[in-house]
């Protein structure tokens, strides 16, 4: 996969402010239901962010990256 050069390496960033978006507003979150193993909403949805937030920075990394 070769990483793209200049300005389009620069529209990867912008996936970033996914997780940022996801868990800036808790009122859209901040609910009991639904649970998921026994989880409320609002602690499953931000233990899913930080593994999206993972896949997400390593995406963003692995297409941005010079390679040599």
């Amino acid at each position: 996969m070769n990483a793209p050069s200049g300005r389009h390496r620069q529209v990867w960033y912008w996936l970033l402010l996914l997780p940022f978006i996801g868990t800036l507003f808790p009122s859209w979150y901040a609910s009991d239901g639904p649970e998921l193993w026994g989880f409320p909403f609002f602690y499953w949805y931000q233990i899913v962010w930080v593994f999206l937030s993972s896949f997400i920075t390593f995406f963003v990394y692995r297409m941005t990256r010079k390679r040599e």
